[in-house]
């Protein structure tokens, strides 16, 4: 027997060793969910509590709402700082919306059921049609949809002003698009803010946070396992933990 023969059989004892010894350990530490916080296979939070509501960093910082200042329904001026001390949800939606934002706001509407009489909550919501969506507008399209919350605020402003707040501030995206119904394309997520001004969010099953809430889906049809589900019940607990 070669040299080189006697090479490969000594290479392929010592992984068939290693095989023996060590592989089966590996596979008892994951079923048993085993993985101190230095393993780089370890993708949960240490305490193992993913329902915990986490800052969102971005550059070493945790990300903070844009600064924000339109016109509410009201014909009032509403910024970013009138909603401090409050927990509020931002959406971007628009009011001839024909598809996603009835879902949407009908979300938002049972989220705001929860927090009925609570003045510490409040919800913002952006339109991404301004040309459209003048203040009288918005004031009968609040009214119309039984909204109670006063500080539930339906802003519109300047159209390249907001869509900044969208993409860039939040980097959720909205703009225009002849192609989808409506001729707006947005995403439909939600973004949770604190009582200073932070976004914040639980983690999904893998310890990362999900950023943003998924408001565009109908409960009541995602229910199939595999299947995108709305976000809403998540978004309630959150509210919840934040108000404490």
């Amino acid at each position: 027997m070669n040299k080189k023969n006697s090479s490969y059989i000594g290479i392929s004892l010592i992984i068939l060793i290693f095989g023996i010894i060590f592989i089966p350990k590996i596979v008892d530490r994951i079923g048993s969910d085993d993985i101190v916080e230095t393993d780089r296979l370890n993708v949960k939070r240490a305490n193992g509590d993913n329902s915990e509501v986490g800052y969102i960093e971005q550059y070493g910082k945790n990300k903070r709402v844009p600064d924000f200042q339109f016109i509410n329904q009201d014909g009032d001026t509403i910024s970013n700082e009138d909603y401090l001390g409050k927990v509020y949800v931002v959406e971007f939606f628009f009011s001839t919306c024909p598809s996603i934002c009835p879902i949407m706001n009908a979300n938002l509407i049972n989220v705001q059921k929860e927090f009925k009489g609570n003045d510490d909550f409040g919800i913002a919501s952006f339109t991404i049609d301004p040309e459209h969506d003048t203040p009288e507008v918005l004031k009968e399209y609040k009214e119309g949809h039984g909204i109670s919350n006063k500080n539930w605020n339906f802003l519109t402003g300047d159209r390249e002003e907001i869509y900044k707040v969208a993409n860039s501030g939040f980097g959720i995206f909205a703009d225009k698009d002849q192609t989808v119904p409506g001729g707006f394309a947005h995403s439909g997520l939600f973004a949770l803010i604190d009582q200073e001004g932070f976004i914040r969010s639980r983690n999904d099953q893998y310890g990362n946070p999900i950023i943003y809430y998924r408001g565009s889906i109908d409960p009541e049809n995602s229910i199939t396992e595999g299947e995108e589900k709305a976000e809403i019940e998540e978004l309630i607990a959150d509210i919840k933990t934040l108000l404490k």
